[in-house]
């Protein structure tokens, strides 16, 4: 049976101590809907970057028809409205599709009509949905790192606030496999191992080999 077009699923938390598993879902949706599964890209960084590895090799890899699959808007973006909009247009580029709830599901490519102006109609409120949607996730954004702020200001005021902790097991793990294992894992090979980044294993072995010790951040 032939499929309904290409996905590329985009899979993203913003913290290490954060797990993607509940995103996972999305892969055996499209699989339902008759999709073919043409990437998964995986991703711990924060929606309020746009150079985001995997996010870049998703959109470098895209071909035109492609579907880029993400459980909501904000996992896309938190950007601020421009740099949001100038993402969305690599995107567009490359002639490829958001599929986000909300804005455009798998329902409305398997539903699609053939009528022009229906075609409009659908794609001049999608359009207008993103719009919306990438503003609500940056104002989702700021308003969380504000309420933030304030929480810490509080904590400091009341001499209760000692800093972000670092995550010591995953950094006694990067260790171990990257430094002291004989012979050592690449990064790659490490941060794919432990489901991390690799920007996190060169910054933890750096500070390790800097300080000789597991903590960081």
């Amino acid at each position: 049976m032939a499929t309904r077009g290409n996905v590329r699923i985009y899979i993203r938390v913003s913290t290490e101590e954060q797990t993607i598993e509940r995103q996972e879902h999305l892969i055996d949706d499209a699989k339902a809907q008759g999709f073919y599964i043409a990437g998964v890209y995986r991703e711990k960084a924060s929606g309020a970057i746009e150079d985001r590895p995997e996010l870049q090799k998703l959109i470098q890899e895209l071909q035109p028809g492609d579907y880029i699959v993400a459980e909501k808007m904000d996992r896309i973006s938190r950007l601020p409205i421009d740099d949001a909009k100038h993402l969305i247009d690599q995107i567009k580029s490359k002639g490829a599709k958001l599929l986000v709830p909300g804005i455009v599901d798998f329902t409305d490519i398997i539903n699609k009509t053939d009528d022009s102006m229906s075609k409009i109609v659908l794609e001049t409120m999608q359009e207008l949905l993103l719009k919306i949607a990438l503003q609500m996730s940056r104002d989702d954004y700021e308003f969380r790192r504000k309420r933030q702020k304030e929480g810490i200001a509080l904590a400091r005021q009341q001499g209760k606030y000692n800093g972000r902790k670092a995550n010591v097991e995953l950094h006694k793990r990067i260790i171990e496999c990257h430094v002291l294992r004989k012979p050592p894992m690449s990064i790659s090979e490490t941060a794919r191992l432990l489901n991390t980044t690799e920007s996190t294993v060169t910054r933890v072995c750096g500070l390790y080999r800097k300080n000789n010790e597991y903590l960081s951040i």
